[in-house]
């Protein structure tokens, strides 16, 4: 496969810098651009402490990845520098991780790195190495739409990251190329072997790659000593069931480990971190149909506010293991929510929505936001805004 950048010219005469992490999929696209005729420029940015990820299967950015990087790039006789951003991606990724968590939320750290890190500040060093573009090995699909590229699902669905780029920006796209959109993982481990790229079986990174052991509690303790409040686990009915030691221990939708006896299967419904306490229900409880965004970034056709103000029919991804459902976006007073058509499960604020033109494999990306609340059918509602209005019973264990 020869990729088709866009790039008018002849390719030994366009420089394309690769992000490369050390993985199979940006090391492809090295390959792929250099076998082509590009002057590619490989850059890994180091982003966290090399301790830990050194051996670690899975990692990314850090260790072992850095090494393996070096040496594709060395494989394809190409030039190749690794950037140090630890400090860059502390404050704009892992600081923020740490801020949402505390405050309730459910936090996506890989869309942030792609909207702060990745294509924002890696993007600006790409220009000043004299780039004609910027390839990852994101697999997603870009091409001209207008007078913009435009973002589109890649065609393997099992790997779609199109969630985790909705907040990339109408300029960065014109930038970004995504040589790995048309192919298949099965495809990319195959064109890795025909490359001679020792990485070609190399295991895929964590979603969370500083947060080796899984455990974001254990992150959130050490980077905020003393965020874990003790507070009240509250049933919706208003009963006090039992004592938690931070509501950092507790996800939305989690059920085991909640820490109480209970004759009916019980949910966390809502974290209240003004309260400090964790809100349980039945599973009902815990069905979404309304969702109010945040920092909304819009990649569909025209302007955002131009939208007629009764909305307009989307295709909604609450999370990037849930495919696109049929919803209902309206951007008025002031104000953009989703109106999902079916409802959803277990929706946090701080996750993202991602908005779809339709549900097909290449149905174009129109953007995206934060979730700043999650409305529960009504009955839950209203239980969860009494209990959240009324002053804690208890303020310690």
């Amino acid at each position: 496969m020869i990729p088709d950048l866009d790039l008018p010219g002849d390719p030994k005469n366009i420089r394309v810098v690769v992000a490369m992490s050390g993985g199979v999929d940006s090391s492809v696209v090295a390959g792929l651009l250099k076998h082509a005729g590009y002057d590619v420029v490989g850059v890994t940015l180091q982003l966290y402490d090399h301790g830990e990820a050194t051996h670690r299967k899975g990692a990314c950015c850090a260790g072992q990845d850095i090494h393996d990087a070096r040496r594709v790039a060395e494989t394809l006789g190409i030039a190749h520098y690794v950037l140090d951003y630890e400090e860059r991606f502390k404050s704009a990724v892992i600081d923020r991780f740490a801020s949402s968590y505390i405050a309730g939320e459910t936090p996506v750290p890989c869309i942030a790195c792609n909207q702060t890190v990745k294509f924002a500040d890696l993007l600006g060093t790409a220009k000043q190495l004299g780039a004609d573009a910027l390839a990852t090995g994101h697999y997603v699909r870009s091409r001209i739409a207008g007078n913009r590229r435009a973002l589109y699902r890649p065609v393997d669905g099992e790997r779609d990251q199109s969630y985790f780029l909705f907040a990339t920006t109408p300029e960065q796209l014109d930038f970004l190329r995504f040589p790995l959109g048309g192919m298949t993982k099965a495809e990319v481990r195959e064109t890795a072997r025909s490359l001679g790229l020792a990485i070609a079986d190399k295991h895929d990174s964590q979603d969370i790659c500083f947060v080796p052991t899984g455990k974001y509690a254990d992150v959130i303790a050490r980077l905020k000593p003393g965020a874990a409040e003790a507070g009240d686990i509250v049933h919706m009915d208003g009963r006090i069931l039992g004592q938690h030691q931070g509501i950092i221990h507790y996800t939305i939708g989690q059920r085991r480990g909640i820490g109480i006896a209970s004759s009916e299967p019980l949910y966390v419904v809502h974290l209240d971190p003004n309260g400090r306490r964790v809100i349980v229900g039945p599973r009902e409880a815990l069905t979404t149909r309304r969702l109010v965004l945040r920092d909304v970034n819009w990649l569909g056709e025209g302007k955002l506010a131009d939208l007629p103000a009764e909305g307009i029919d989307i295709h909604a991804r609450v999370r990037s293991t849930r495919p696109p459902l049929p919803a209902r976006l309206v951007a008025a007073g002031g104000q953009v929510h989703v109106d999902l058509a079916a409802g959803e499960s277990g929706v946090a604020p701080g996750q993202a929505t991602v908005f779809y033109e339709g549900d097909a494999g290449g149905a174009r990306v129109l953007g995206g936001g934060w979730i700043e609340r999650a409305e529960r059918v009504a009955d839950a509602e209203q239980a969860l805004r009494r209990i959240v209005a009324a002053e804690p019973a208890s303020a310690t264990v």
